[in-house]
């Protein structure tokens, strides 16, 4: 019959049932690295004694670990304060316009779309081309003729291409143009309303919720009106 025997017992030391116990200790802590070096120096064999520059390695090696949680500890404690100063920023913005990434704008009824987008060099032909998200249709396409390299504005003032004002929704905004002989989209930053801010969990951090769009991270406004 053969018995198991625990290496741990003579540190005073036992071994945890995984099968029945829930919470275990996983990290070393100074009083069981300190315990470990003196029952190590206390069974050490006599013909060959460890030397000081062993002890001296492994206390280094402990001091590493030891250093690197704390700054881990405090790198947490730095983010929740960067976290809460993000939250008190972002409520301000409650009810205001800002200027957001995004491929949607909102048309109120009377309304316009404005935005800007970045290019990264000039074209001869640059423009934004707005569509229906349900049925695909192109509704109107903004030219803005020629641009230098820059920020673009841009205005929708709702008209479709027949004249007529489109309804109000949810319309996708798809600026383009045309970059080394190549047509070129783009991404837009389109002026929203912020309606709300959530407190994010995690990695997630403040997300602004936008009136009729999908939220977006805090970091993410370009500009506020």
């Amino acid at each position: 019959m053969t018995t198991s025997v625990n290496p741990y017992s003579g540190l005073g030391m036992t071994t945890l049932d995984t099968s029945t116990t829930t919470t275990a200790k996983k990290s070393l802590g100074q009083d069981e690295f300190l315990k470990l070096m003196t029952t190590q120096m206390t069974h050490q064999d006599p013909t060959k004694p460890m030397q000081n520059g062993e002890f001296l390695s492994q206390m280094a090696q402990f001091g590493t670990v030891d250093g690197i949680k704390n700054l881990q500890d405090s790198f947490k404690e730095f983010s929740a304060s960067i976290s809460s100063d993000q939250a008190l920023q972002a409520a301000s913005l409650v009810g205001r316009t800002v200027s957001a990434p995004s491929k949607e704008g909102v048309l109120k009824a009377g309304g316009a779309i404005t935005g800007t987008f970045d290019l990264p060099s000039s074209s001869s032909s640059v423009k934004v081309r707005i569509t229906d998200p349900t049925t695909k249709q192109v509704v109107k396409t903004v030219s803005l003729e020629a641009q230098p390299a820059g920020s673009v504005s841009f205005v929708w003032d709702g008209l479709n291409e027949s004249g007529t004002l489109a309804h109000p929704g949810v319309y996708e905004i798809q600026p383009e143009a045309l970059l080394d002989g190549k047509n070129t989209e783009l991404l837009a930053n389109v002026d929203s309303r912020v309606e709300s801010v959530s407190m994010g969990s995690g990695t997630t951090g403040v997300k602004i919720n936008l009136a009729g769009l999908a939220p977006v991270s805090f970091n993410q406004i370009k500009q506020v009106f």
